[in-house]
Protein backbone atom coordinates (compact mmCIF):
# COMPACT_ATOMS: atom_id res chain seq x y z
CA UNK A 1 0.00 0.00 0.00
CA UNK A 2 1.69 3.58 -0.97
CA UNK A 3 2.06 5.86 2.04
CA UNK A 4 1.59 8.49 -0.28
CA UNK A 5 -0.59 11.23 -0.91
CA UNK A 6 0.53 12.12 3.18
CA UNK A 7 -1.85 14.47 5.03
CA UNK A 8 0.69 17.06 4.00
CA UNK A 9 2.48 16.58 0.71
CA UNK A 10 -0.21 15.41 -2.16
CA UNK A 11 2.86 14.44 -4.14
CA UNK A 12 4.03 11.31 -5.69
CA UNK A 13 7.62 10.25 -5.03
CA UNK A 14 7.97 10.98 -9.46
CA UNK A 15 7.36 14.15 -8.39
CA UNK A 16 11.01 14.86 -6.59
CA UNK A 17 14.31 14.87 -7.49
CA UNK A 18 16.66 12.90 -5.41
CA UNK A 19 18.05 16.08 -3.74
CA UNK A 20 15.63 18.40 -2.17
CA UNK A 21 16.50 22.24 -0.70
CA UNK A 22 14.61 23.39 1.71
CA UNK A 23 14.24 26.48 3.86
CA UNK A 24 12.04 27.23 6.48
CA UNK A 25 9.76 30.12 4.56
CA UNK A 26 7.47 28.85 2.03
CA UNK A 27 7.88 32.42 0.29
CA UNK A 28 11.82 31.55 0.13
CA UNK A 29 11.00 27.99 -1.70
CA UNK A 30 9.12 30.39 -4.08
CA UNK A 31 11.58 32.28 -4.44
CA UNK A 32 14.62 29.84 -5.13
CA UNK A 33 12.11 28.20 -7.69
CA UNK A 34 11.58 31.01 -9.72
CA UNK A 35 14.88 32.26 -9.59
CA UNK A 36 17.46 29.38 -10.09
CA UNK A 37 15.49 26.59 -11.32
CA UNK A 38 14.23 25.61 -15.29
CA UNK A 39 10.88 24.71 -15.90
CA UNK A 40 9.83 24.58 -11.67
CA UNK A 41 6.45 23.54 -11.44
CA UNK A 42 4.36 23.24 -8.20
CA UNK A 43 4.59 19.82 -6.99
CA UNK A 44 2.83 20.53 -3.60
CA UNK A 45 1.34 23.11 -2.10
CA UNK A 46 -0.73 21.80 1.38
CA UNK A 47 -0.91 24.00 4.00
CA UNK A 48 0.65 26.26 1.91
CA UNK A 49 3.88 24.61 1.90
CA UNK A 50 5.00 25.07 -1.58
CA UNK A 51 7.26 22.18 -2.87
CA UNK A 52 8.74 22.54 -6.77
CA UNK A 53 10.68 20.77 -8.86
CA UNK A 54 12.53 21.95 -11.90
CA UNK A 55 16.23 21.75 -13.09
CA UNK A 56 19.42 23.36 -12.16
CA UNK A 57 22.28 23.39 -14.98
CA UNK A 58 20.41 20.43 -16.35
CA UNK A 59 20.07 18.32 -12.85
CA UNK A 60 16.59 17.72 -11.64
CA UNK A 61 16.74 19.92 -8.12
CA UNK A 62 13.64 20.07 -5.76
CA UNK A 63 13.06 22.82 -2.87
CA UNK A 64 10.26 23.16 -0.70
CA UNK A 65 9.34 24.23 2.73
CA UNK A 66 10.06 22.94 6.34
CA UNK A 67 8.19 25.63 8.47
CA UNK A 68 9.23 26.72 11.38
CA UNK A 69 10.80 24.51 14.38
CA UNK A 70 11.51 20.40 14.96
CA UNK A 71 7.57 19.67 14.69
CA UNK A 72 7.21 20.91 11.44
CA UNK A 73 10.74 20.05 10.27
CA UNK A 74 10.31 16.12 11.12
CA UNK A 75 7.15 15.81 9.67
CA UNK A 76 8.31 16.92 5.96
CA UNK A 77 11.66 15.56 6.31
CA UNK A 78 10.23 11.87 7.62
CA UNK A 79 7.68 12.04 4.89
CA UNK A 80 10.50 13.12 2.11
CA UNK A 81 12.86 10.46 3.09
CA UNK A 82 10.56 7.96 3.91
CA UNK A 83 7.40 8.08 1.52
CA UNK A 84 8.83 9.69 -1.51
CA UNK A 85 12.57 8.57 -1.98
CA UNK A 86 14.31 11.43 -1.45
CA UNK A 87 18.16 10.79 -0.70
CA UNK A 88 19.21 14.07 0.40
CA UNK A 89 17.78 17.31 2.19
CA UNK A 90 19.76 20.23 2.33
CA UNK A 91 18.23 23.18 4.87
CA UNK A 92 18.95 26.81 3.93
CA UNK A 93 17.46 28.49 6.49
CA UNK A 94 18.87 31.67 8.68
CA UNK A 95 20.30 31.82 12.24
CA UNK A 96 21.06 34.43 14.59
CA UNK A 97 24.99 34.53 15.67
CA UNK A 98 26.02 33.77 19.58
CA UNK A 99 29.63 33.78 18.50
CA UNK A 100 31.89 37.61 17.47
CA UNK A 101 33.63 35.87 14.88
CA UNK A 102 30.50 35.55 13.12
CA UNK A 103 29.14 38.49 10.91
CA UNK A 104 25.66 39.19 9.75
CA UNK A 105 25.57 37.73 5.96
CA UNK A 106 28.42 35.21 6.87
CA UNK A 107 26.90 31.37 5.73
CA UNK A 108 27.20 28.79 8.40
CA UNK A 109 27.61 24.79 8.30
CA UNK A 110 26.23 23.25 10.51
CA UNK A 111 28.54 20.10 11.29
CA UNK A 112 26.63 19.09 14.72
CA UNK A 113 23.65 20.86 15.78
CA UNK A 114 22.82 20.71 19.27
CA UNK A 115 19.46 21.17 20.60
CA UNK A 116 17.16 21.92 23.97
CA UNK A 117 14.56 19.50 22.50
CA UNK A 118 13.34 16.15 23.36
CA UNK A 119 13.10 14.93 19.71
CA UNK A 120 15.55 12.01 20.46
CA UNK A 121 13.43 10.54 23.09
CA UNK A 122 11.56 8.38 20.36
CA UNK A 123 14.54 6.35 19.38
CA UNK A 124 14.61 5.02 22.86
CA UNK A 125 18.51 5.13 23.60
CA UNK A 126 20.32 4.20 26.49
CA UNK A 127 22.44 7.35 26.25
CA UNK A 128 22.47 11.18 24.25
CA UNK A 129 22.37 11.20 20.38
CA UNK A 130 24.89 13.88 19.01
CA UNK A 131 23.11 15.16 15.44
CA UNK A 132 25.44 15.40 12.64
CA UNK A 133 26.01 16.42 9.08
CA UNK A 134 26.40 13.79 6.38
CA UNK A 135 29.99 13.82 5.87
CA UNK A 136 29.43 13.47 1.62
CA UNK A 137 27.55 16.66 1.97
CA UNK A 138 29.48 18.95 4.27
CA UNK A 139 32.09 18.40 2.44
CA UNK A 140 30.76 19.12 -1.36
CA UNK A 141 29.02 22.30 0.00
CA UNK A 142 32.05 23.68 1.87
CA UNK A 143 34.11 23.09 -1.73
CA UNK A 144 31.05 24.99 -3.18
CA UNK A 145 31.73 27.63 -0.96
CA UNK A 146 35.13 27.84 -0.98
CA UNK A 147 35.25 27.99 -5.14
CA UNK A 148 32.38 30.45 -4.82
CA UNK A 149 34.51 32.93 -2.29
CA UNK A 150 32.13 33.28 0.29
CA UNK A 151 32.60 33.89 4.06
CA UNK A 152 31.94 31.01 5.99
CA UNK A 153 32.47 29.03 9.27
CA UNK A 154 32.03 25.39 10.06
CA UNK A 155 30.68 24.56 13.50
CA UNK A 156 27.85 23.80 15.65
CA UNK A 157 25.00 25.01 16.03
CA UNK A 158 21.91 25.14 18.48
CA UNK A 159 18.45 24.01 17.50
CA UNK A 160 16.02 25.45 19.93
CA UNK A 161 12.55 24.64 20.57
CA UNK A 162 11.94 27.90 21.75
CA UNK A 163 12.38 31.67 20.05
CA UNK A 164 11.06 33.20 23.13
CA UNK A 165 12.55 31.87 26.14
CA UNK A 166 12.53 32.82 30.45
CA UNK A 167 16.08 31.46 30.29
CA UNK A 168 17.77 34.88 30.35
CA UNK A 169 20.85 33.02 30.70
CA UNK A 170 20.65 30.03 28.67
CA UNK A 171 22.82 32.04 25.15
CA UNK A 172 26.03 32.36 27.15
CA UNK A 173 25.41 29.37 28.31
CA UNK A 174 25.83 27.78 24.54
CA UNK A 175 28.56 30.11 23.61
CA UNK A 176 30.87 29.45 26.13
CA UNK A 177 30.40 25.39 24.89
CA UNK A 178 31.44 27.15 21.13
CA UNK A 179 28.44 26.73 19.56
CA UNK A 180 28.09 29.34 16.55
CA UNK A 181 24.56 30.16 16.05
CA UNK A 182 20.81 29.42 17.12
CA UNK A 183 18.76 28.42 14.88
CA UNK A 184 15.41 26.14 15.19
CA UNK A 185 15.09 23.10 12.88
CA UNK A 186 18.49 21.03 11.83
CA UNK A 187 18.83 18.75 14.92
CA UNK A 188 15.41 16.70 13.97
CA UNK A 189 16.65 16.74 10.22
CA UNK A 190 20.12 15.38 11.28
CA UNK A 191 18.23 12.72 13.51
CA UNK A 192 15.39 11.81 10.59
CA UNK A 193 18.55 11.51 7.92
CA UNK A 194 19.98 9.04 10.24
CA UNK A 195 17.23 7.09 11.14
CA UNK A 196 16.28 6.68 7.34
CA UNK A 197 19.79 5.89 6.20
CA UNK A 198 19.98 9.00 4.03
CA UNK A 199 22.07 12.27 3.93
CA UNK A 200 21.53 15.61 5.58
CA UNK A 201 23.15 19.26 5.72
CA UNK A 202 21.99 22.30 7.29
CA UNK A 203 23.73 25.89 5.99
CA UNK A 204 22.76 28.99 7.07
CA UNK A 205 23.06 32.98 6.79
CA UNK A 206 23.54 34.43 9.78
CA UNK A 207 20.15 36.94 9.54
CA UNK A 208 20.78 38.76 13.11
CA UNK A 209 23.67 38.93 15.82
CA UNK A 210 22.17 38.42 19.18
CA UNK A 211 24.90 39.74 20.91
CA UNK A 212 25.23 42.68 18.85
CA UNK A 213 22.00 43.77 17.78
CA UNK A 214 22.80 44.01 14.40
CA UNK A 215 19.64 42.24 12.14
CA UNK A 216 18.24 41.75 8.56
CA UNK A 217 14.64 42.25 7.53
CA UNK A 218 12.12 39.32 6.65
CA UNK A 219 12.18 40.68 3.18
CA UNK A 220 15.98 40.47 3.45
CA UNK A 221 15.87 36.92 4.52
CA UNK A 222 13.44 35.81 1.84
CA UNK A 223 14.89 37.08 -1.02
CA UNK A 224 18.76 38.39 -0.77
CA UNK A 225 20.64 34.87 1.06
CA UNK A 226 21.47 34.01 -2.51
CA UNK A 227 24.99 33.11 -2.08
CA UNK A 228 23.92 29.83 0.32
CA UNK A 229 21.56 29.54 -1.96
CA UNK A 230 23.79 29.04 -5.12
CA UNK A 231 25.73 26.86 -2.50
CA UNK A 232 23.52 24.56 -1.85
CA UNK A 233 22.34 23.99 -5.53
CA UNK A 234 26.03 23.98 -7.06
CA UNK A 235 25.81 21.33 -4.41
CA UNK A 236 23.31 19.07 -5.45
CA UNK A 237 24.63 18.97 -8.63
CA UNK A 238 27.63 17.38 -7.65
CA UNK A 239 25.78 14.26 -5.97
Amino acid sequence: MANYPTPHNSATPEDFAKTVLMPGDPLRAKFIAETFLTDARLVNNVRGIGGYTGTYKGTPVSVMASGMGMPSMGIYSYELYNFYDVENIIRIGSAGAINMDLKVRDVVFAMGACTNSNFASQYKLPGTFAPTASYKLLTAAVAQAERLGARYHVGNVLSSDTFYTDDTTATAQWAKMGVMAIEMESAALYMNAARAGKNALALFTISDHILTGEATTAEERQTTFTAMMEIALETAVTL
